[in-house]
């Protein structure tokens, strides 16, 4: 297949690789061929210690507009299984990699694409794009971590009436909700998300490995497990060569310059 009409391009550039979701006639609808490349990209970055950021983004007019319905239409169980295993497999290596991830939003952000957005550990948006969960549009539920991600990052009441009137929003609204980071002018999209990935990927990456896992379990342990795995965590951060590298920075007056080992 020829890389530019592959579902999902993979784009590297020193320790920044680029996750970019390619069907921009069908707005990046989810069908089973981008599930599965989706996944393949995922378990490739997942398995790459040089990665140090992963950006995801949208090809053309929209990030996405969520499930490929066409697809859908015909043995509707079947098929929403056979797309949600690989997706669901792919937001698991994503959330547990070392390397953040960035979600660059525009356009249309919507149904499966709006939870796989909510996925990544930062979301930057253009101050022209529409959210909308729509799942209740189509008389679905949630999938691709929608009903686990969107209490977490909005609060169980924003997140029903999110999830239940499926109302479309604009960035304004995302960013008041913390369902984004930073709105920025669509013009200025790239620019910006280019950066903060630049700035990522210069970090000391194993610990933000470590910070973005804490985090994300911090909701569903009691304070005395959390305590213990950060007790664990700082530990296996301060043997680094990275945290070495921080003190030596510190004391010298320079800046650091990670390797993440």
């Amino acid at each position: 297949m020829n890389p530019s009409t592959a579902p999902v391009l993979l784009q590297r550039e020193g320790g920044i690789a680029w996750l970019v979701l390619n069907r921009p006639s069908a707005l990046n609808a989810l069908d089973m061929p981008t599930a599965n490349a989706f996944l393949a990209c995922c378990e490739e970055l997942a398995a790459d210690p040089s990665v140090r950021a992963v950006v995801l983004k949208g090809e053309g007019k929209a990030f996405g507009v969520g499930g490929d319905l066409a697809a859908l239409r015909n043995d509707p169980a079947a098929t929403a299984m056979a797309l949600i295993g690989p997706l669901h497999r792919a937001v698991l290596l994503l959330t547990s990699m070392d390397a953040p991830v960035i979600a660059s939003l525009h356009g249309s952000v919507a149904g499966g694409s709006m939870s796989l957005s909510m996925a990544c550990d930062l979301a930057i948006a253009a101050d022209t794009t529409r959210f909308n969960l729509a799942y209740v549009n189509v008389a679905a539920s949630s999938d691709v971590s929608g009903s686990w991600h969107l209490p977490r990052l909005v609060g169980l009441r924003n997140a029903m009436a999110i999830a239940l009137l499926g109302d479309s929003f604009d960035a304004a609204e995302a960013l008041r909700l913390g369902l984004v980071n930073r709105v920025v002018p669509a013009i200025a999209l790239q620019e910006e998300t280019d950066a903060l990935a630049r700035r990522l990927a210069g970090g000391p990456t194993l610990a933000i490995g470590r910070m973005k896992r804490l985090l994300r379990q911090s909701l569903d342990n009691s304070l005395e497990t959390q305590l213990d795995l950060e007790r664990d965590n700082f530990r296996a951060s301060a043997g680094t060569a990275d945290f070495a590298e921080a003190l030596n920075a510190f004391f010298s007056k320079r800046a650091a310059h990670f390797s993440a080992k």
